[in-house]
Parts: structure tokens; C-alpha cells; sequence
């Protein structure tokens, strides 16, 4: 891809893992990279090994051949720079909306004195719209706030990279999109690096710059596809020509890869 020097590399990455029944190879001579403050998706089939794409960029995973490498050193494991979310929002039960944004920065690398741990808090309390349920808990939130405040959490320790595994999944519809229109919003102001696993064609394209579509049997990419949508987008991108005529290419391109993964 052209633009920006990549920060994120694949390498020729392979991923096998050990069954009863000899090895199986879920990523196969996977190469592509990302670029600082993108915002790429990862989409394809149920099973084709999109999350394992994810956890090898936040250091869950290794490969069993070629390099992910972050900056140009080898990813080895989990960093602080990595913030992940996953689909099950992550937030602690027992803590209340400003504990679990405060939570990240009271530790490690990431701690900060209690006056700024208390500016971050509000700030990105205010960017989620969860001013008002500061003391709130998470039992009292709907799915959506929750999982805005997930966001929230992982922004607030200033993670370079935001790794998102179907982070709307367990959403209605109408929230999801609520929820996408707010991620592309603090993106846009924050420009920070993400990489976003989705089996939502229209989510991929509203929110990416460019879209992964991997195969299956093993994981591999078919094609990447770049979004050419203006900023910002609004719903009304949802109804630009650019939009449908995207969505169509990864419409075919998933297919397509569904029938292969039949044979």
C-alpha cells in the first residue's frame, strides 16, 4: 500500500496447531501490512482464522513460520501499546463507569498521578457520552454503553494500536451502527491505529480505509480491498454510490470464498 511507512508487518505468516490427528495449519504464508493511524477490517467466514490475524498482531499468538513485526522488532507477546477489545465488552462488573476507565492507569507503564487520572477519566467520559453514569455500574448500562465504555478503557492508558474482535457483535442493529458512527468519531480525532475483525460487510466498509478479506482452509488473503469513502462519514455514506459499489465487491469476494471453503 502506498502513503504512510508501515509500522505493523506480516511475513510470509504461518500459524499450525497440534490436533490428535496431526497438525493443523489454520494461517497460511500470510504478507500484508498497516500502516500508522489506519483503520483496517479483517473480514471473512466464520473459522477462516480472522481472530488468530488479530491475536498475532497483539502478541497472543506466534506464528509457526515467517515474522509479525511491530516498528521492525519481531512481536513476541503482548505489549502496552496494543489495547484489545473483544466482543464481550471486558469491563469489570464491580467497578463503576469512572473505576474502569481509571483502572488501566493505576498500573504498570501506565500509571499516572491520581489529578491526571481523574482528567482522563472525565475526558473520555464526555467523548462516550457516559458523563452522566460516572458512578454508575455495569449492570445498570445498556449493551451499546457498555461497550462504549470499553472503548473508553482502552483509550485512556494511550495505546498506539486498538486491536477490536467483534466488538459489536452482541449488538441490535440500530446500536451498532450507533456504535460505529461513535468509534469513526473518536478515530477521526484521535487517529489511532485500528484493526478491526468483523463478519459485517457494511460495518467494514463505513468504518475502514481498507479491507482484508481472508479465505479459508487455511487462513489466507484473497484480496484487500481500499475504501475510498470521504471524511467523514455520516449515515449518509451508507447511500454513496462508493458504498454499494464496495459492499458488492466484498459481497462476490465472500461468496466466493464460502463456496471454496465447501469443496
Amino acid at each position: 500500500m502506498s502513503g504512510p511507512e508501515p509500522r505493523i508487518r506480516f511475513d510470509r505468516v504461518s500459524v499450525s496447531f497440534p490436533t490428535p490427528r496431526g497438525e493443523l495449519k489454520v494461517v497460511d504464508n500470510v504478507s500484508y501490512s498497516i500502516a500508522n493511524g489506519d483503520f483496517v477490517s479483517i473480514i471473512g467466514p466464520s473459522g477462516c482464522g480472522k481472530t488468530t490475524m488479530m491475536n498475532l498482531v497483539a502478541g497472543f499468538v506466534n506464528p509457526s513460520s515467517g515474522t509479525v513485526t511491530l516498528d521492525g522488532k519481531t512481536v513476541t507477546g503482548p505489549g502496552p501499546e496494543r489495547g484489545v477489545i473483544f466482543q464481550e465488552y471486558g469491563v469489570f462488573p464491580w467497578l463503576t463507569v469512572e473505576q474502569n476507565i481509571a483502572f488501566g492507569l493505576t498500573l504498570g507503564a501506565n500509571r499516572v498521578a491520581q489529578e491526571e487520572i481523574r482528567s482522563i477519566c472525565a475526558r473520555y467520559m464526555r467523548l462516550m457520552g457516559l458523563s452522566d453514569f460516572a458512578q454508575a455500574y455495569p449492570k445498570a448500562l445498556s449493551g451499546g454503553m457498555r461497550q462504549r465504555l470499553a472503548i473508553a478503557r482502552a483509550y485512556a492508558v494511550k495505546p498506539q494500536f486498538l486491536l477490536m474482535d467483534e466488538p459489536f457483535g452482541a449488538l441490535d442493529a440500530i446500536t451498532r451502527e450507533e456504535m460505529s458512527e461513535c468509534l469513526l468519531d473518536i478515530w477521526e480525532r484521535t487517529h489511532k491505529t485500528i484493526v478491526l475483525v468483523t463478519h459485517s460487510i457494511d460495518e467494514a466498509v463505513f468504518l475502514s480505509r481498507e479491507v482484508h478479506v481472508m479465505g479459508t482452509g487455511p487462513a489466507r488473503i484473497i484480496e484487500t480491498l481500499p475504501i475510498t469513502l470521504p471524511h467523514p462519514r455520516t449515515e449518509e455514506s451508507y447511500s454513496a454510490p462508493g458504498f454499494a459499489t464496495a459492499e458488492a465487491r466484498l459481497r462476490s469476494l465472500l461468496i466466493e470464498s464460502h463456496k471454496r471453503g465447501r469443496r
